[in-house]
């Protein structure tokens, strides 16, 4: 077995920078570059030909390398551009919504952009819950679809999954699991979990890039269920050219028109070190390294809006630092890169290639950087006496 530090050639950024930024873009896999020329080299020589040699079932396939990744079935996840688009197909199989069951029950801290989808349809009503203990009270026989968060995406808070699941399906309603900020980095398991769909992407955790979302259906449901929102890679003989829609089995029903081979072809590289290394393995010592920048936050005196309970915590940490935006700023001028995002703070995302002492200098610039701007706001303030 290789160890972690083993794979730190396999990451080019690392030679430059410190890169915590995994939580928001996973360093690029060098052998990523390498599946983009195979996608090159074929369209250029095999043209036409390569739709039959690869692409079009790429979806398909790298879809089945993420479904193993998060305990799905094989078969019943395929790729999309984006979880936007990857929960739209899942709600268009509930068209026309009933109006007696229209309600999408949402937690305030999921990412926005799912949030907007809900919110723009005209026929849901979004019921917004401030955390998970409140999403599970406030399901009901109203309640149509819960899109929730497996990773809170500011603090990285892991959400109770289980008790939310049981008692939408006491009601008749359909869970929709985020695993954006987990799939990678948190150990998952879709099938144990029982949800309805789960959705994702490559462009953190998995160091798959952009352009590879994904999404789950449970397969009994993917059987039965019919999107509205389709297209012809959908159909089950999307050759024949018929005029009239008959689904594919399966998975392969909730996929849309022409895939994007390119995108599929570049992501498989951060899977297979994925897989190689183990969610499990990766799990363990993303556990002790968030511990270890936590206890470097401590010490330095800074506030932080993550869970201290690791059965709670993510892949991220997040640092709240006085004017957090300017101080971000500097520390990218000095090569450290996470990132930082408004009303949480300075966001740390290590990864199994990262070392120890790239998580103690983070926080030492961190803390060096906010040192001084406290000293020319001091300054500052005298002056103006």
């Amino acid at each position: 077995m290789r160890e972690l530090s083993d794979y730190r050639d396999e990451f080019p950024i690392l030679s430059a920078t410190t890169y915590l930024a995994n939580h928001t873009l996973g360093a690029m896999p060098r052998k990523a570059a390498d599946r983009l020329a195979d996608f090159a080299r074929m369209w250029a020589e095999r043209g036409i030909r390569s739709w039959a040699e690869g692409w079009w079932e790429a979806p398909m396939r790298v879809g089945d390398q993420i479904g193993r990744i998060i305990g799905a079935p094989p078969t019943s996840t395929v790729m999309h551009q984006n979880v936007a688009i990857a929960e739209a197909i899942a709600l268009s199989c509930f068209r026309p919504v009933d109006p007696a069951r229209n309600r999408v029950v949402y937690e305030r801290g999921n990412f926005p952009s799912v949030r907007y989808l809900y919110q723009a349809q005209p026929d849901l009503e979004v019921v917004v819950c401030e955390d998970d203990a409140e999403i599970v009270e406030r399901i009901d026989e109203r309640t149509l679809l819960v899109p929730m968060s497996h990773v809170i995406f500011k603090q990285a808070e892991i959400q109770d999954v289980e008790p939310i699941v049981r008692r939408a399906h006491e009601v008749g309603a359909h869970v929709i699991l985020d695993c954006y900020q987990s799939a990678g980095i948190v150990p998952l398991d879709v099938t144990a979990l029982d949800v309805d769909f789960a959705v994702g992407g490559s462009v953190k955790w998995l160091c798959g890039g952009p352009a590879n979302g994904w999404l789950y259906v449970r397969p009994d449901l993917a059987e039965r269920l019919q999107p509205t929102y389709t297209g012809w890679q959908a159909h089950a003989r999307p050759f024949g050219f018929e005029e009239e829609m008959d689904y594919a089995a399966g998975a392969t029903r909730f996929l849309t028109g022409t895939p994007n081979p390119a995108a599929h072809y570049a992501g498989t590289a951060g899977y297979d070190l994925i897989e190689e290394v183990g969610v499990s393995r990766i799990r363990e010592n993303s556990l002790r390294q968030t511990q270890l920048l936590i206890d470097h936050a401590d010490a330095a005196g800074f506030e932080l809006h993550s869970p201290r309970d690791p059965v709670r915590r993510g892949g991220s940490v997040t640092i709240a630092v006085p004017e957090a935006a300017a101080v971000y700023a500097e520390l990218e001028t000095r090569g450290v890169l996470g990132d930082f995002r408004p009303g949480a703070g300075i966001r740390l995302g290590p990864h199994f290639f990262n070392t120890d002492d790239e998580i103690r200098f983070a926080v030492e610039q961190i803390a060096e950087i906010a040192e001084i701007g406290a000293y020319e706001r001091q300054v500052g303030a005298s002056a103006s006496h």
